[in-house]
């Protein structure tokens, strides 16, 4: 169910490194994984690019069938539409942004390393025979905090209404709120528990 073009994880990180500096090569710690935001329907492109300079992609595939006019088919589609990951240094930034159909390099003011479970799990999930696919992480009326911008450290109830994502802020004694204009990579979701989902 997952394409990473039929090689494993770890079999793309032997693979060349045109393109890439030397220090690079021989720093593997400097080695994170990103989410590459691409241009619309790129994202298979931009993985055999990248693999093609010697960067290790990730691009989870999900199957889902279509209707042709004549016939019905099993097709395999992006999991996360417009985004593509890739494990690479940043010191090799330029590198990535010169990829055609690269469109920037996700994070909310610099390249947010994503941490290496989130994709195992997903790989993994790629990977078995059961149904996968996209689903909104922030749910109506979920309980959020803001993570950076002037409102950081602020706490309260996710809605999206006419188009616009908002903030709830209550003051309960007097059974009021006002709705704060966000944006969703400024927060996080929370748990029931009051603790942060990781």
């Amino acid at each position: 169910m997952l394409g990473v073009t039929g090689r494993s994880m770890s079999s793309l990180t032997q693979s060349r490194f045109t393109g890439l500096d030397q220090a690079s090569r021989d720093v593997n710690m400097d080695f994170h994984w990103y989410a590459l935001r691409t241009n619309g329907h790129h994202e298979k492109r931009v993985r055999d690019r990248l693999a093609g300079v010697g960067i290790e992609p990730f691009l989870p595939l999900t199957r889902q069938q279509r209707q042709w006019s004549d016939r019905k088919v099993l097709t395999e589609l992006p999991l996360f539409p417009g985004y593509c990951f890739a494990r690479f240094s940043l010191r090799n930034r330029l590198t990535i942004m010169q990829i055609s159909g690269v469109a920037g390099i996700v994070g909310s003011v610099g390249p947010e390393v994503i941490p290496d479970a989130e994709l195992v799990a997903i790989r993994a999930a790629c990977e078995s025979d059961r149904l996968v696919q996209c689903v909104d992480l922030f749910v109506e009326g979920m309980q959020v905090e803001i993570v950076s911008g002037p409102l950081r450290g602020l706490r309260g109830q996710f809605i999206h209404h006419a188009g616009h994502d908002y903030i709830v802020l209550r003051v309960q004694l007097i059974q009021q709120a006002v709705a704060v204009h966000i944006h969703r990579d400024e927060v996080i979701p929370l748990c029931h528990s009051g603790g942060i989902l990781r």
